[in-house]
């Protein structure tokens, strides 16, 4: 079992940075994809960026050339960085990881951009 704590959300300035961070409970070297995917109010989830164990990416068109995605060192927390944020980024952030097959997900976290 693998339980992913997400963590920085909050609220930004439109054009502001914020950086989530996803720790899983216990190193995960195997986790092929890690990744974060966003829920708007009244939407479905969807991706914004995955990163599989050998550090491909992969970006929602929606935030290429904004958002970086990257994994720590110690291979059990990925990052998000968030720049020149737009209100349509607001959402719940999940993070997402598929550790030998199986799927886990994160409880989110909730990132507001005021315009």
């Amino acid at each position: 079992q693998v339980q992913l704590v997400e963590s920085g959300g909050g609220l930004a300035q439109a054009g502001g940075s914020l950086r989530l961070s996803c720790t899983a409970s216990r190193t995960v070297f195997s986790a092929n994809p890690m990744g974060w995917y966003r829920q708007a109010a009244g939407k479905q989830r969807e991706l914004v960026a995955t990163i599989t164990s050998g550090g491909t990416t992969n970006y929602a068109d929606s935030v290429k050339g904004r958002f970086t995605i990257s994994r720590g060192n110690a291979r059990n927390t990925v990052y998000l960085q968030m720049n020149t944020l737009k209100p349509d980024d607001t959402a719940v952030y999940y993070c997402h990881a598929v550790v030998l097959g199986d799927t886990y997900w994160g409880k989110g976290t909730l990132v507001t951009v005021s315009s």
